[in-house]
């Protein structure tokens, strides 16, 4: 997708099926997701996570989680 970029944000909100609710860092709340063959890997994802997403500017409300950030 070309016109897709990446940002990073935190997870604020676990929410149901699978997504969680994430904001970035001008304040900017968004829904975002991870890919069906990826759920397993982000299990674990909770609130104050970092992440980085990727956003197409058609639907900025919705956001695709691509990493963790790791912590240390």
């Amino acid at each position: 997708m070309s016109d897709a970029f990446k940002v990073e944000g935190r997870v604020t909100e676990v929410l149901p099926n699978g997504t969680w609710r994430a904001e970035l860092k001008n304040g900017h709340a968004l829904t975002a997701f991870v890919l069906e063959r990826d759920k397993k890997d982000f299990a674990g994802l909770d609130s104050g996570d970092k992440v980085k997403l990727q956003l197409t500017p058609y639907d900025l409300s919705v956001g695709r989680i691509l990493v963790k950030e790791k912590t240390i």
